[in-house]
């Protein structure tokens, strides 16, 4: 693996950074970026020696990422390494990382609430404004989650355009 430009270099620092903000740890957002910005799958070793981060690190944080369903093991003919690469696509890697975050943020709040509410019921004690926060903060949940499920089935290609469109979508929708 080549030494990384002072381009790469940047943009790999500053994605760590804002996978840090985003609750990722650090090691895995730069890996991500590295993978990111590379043209051909790399093996951890060469990761690992790109990053100055150790190899066991590497390991765990290529799992996270492909649990993260953004970074997938490829074979490379005539190496016997794994070698990893990720999405190049940045609406499908936008999309698979959304999908990941409802299925582990959204969805684990909204059977939540749904057990909230539940047990509201069946609980005389239960202070009505209480009752009626839960009732609202779930409403926007399915609410949510519908509307994403919708998005979900789109093409990328509507996607980008509705996107795209702005301000011109709400112009378009007003009466």
């Amino acid at each position: 693996m080549p030494k990384l430009s002072a381009i790469q270099q940047k943009f790999v620092l500053h994605w760590g950074e804002m996978g840090s903000r985003w609750g990722l740890n650090r090691t895995v957002a730069q890996i991500h970026a590295l993978l990111y910005l590379s043209p051909q799958p790399l093996p951890a070793e060469d990761i690992a020696e790109t990053l100055d981060v150790a190899r066991s690190n590497v390991s765990a944080s290529l799992k996270d990422l492909q649990g993260w369903g953004v970074v997938r093991r490829v074979h490379v003919l005539d190496d016997k390494r794994d070698h990893f690469e990720c999405l190049k696509d940045v609406w499908e890697m936008f999309r698979v990382v959304v999908d990941e975050r409802k299925k582990r943020e959204m969805d684990p709040t909204l059977r939540l609430l749904e057990e909230c509410l539940a047990d509201a019921a069946r609980d005389p004690a239960t202070d009505r404004y209480t009752e009626e926060q839960l009732r609202q903060l779930q409403d926007f949940f399915v609410t949510a989650a519908a509307w994403y499920d919708q998005l979900r089935a789109w093409p990328l290609a509507a996607v980008r355009k509705c996107v795209k469109l702005g301000d011109r979508a709400l112009k378009m929708l007003s009466p």
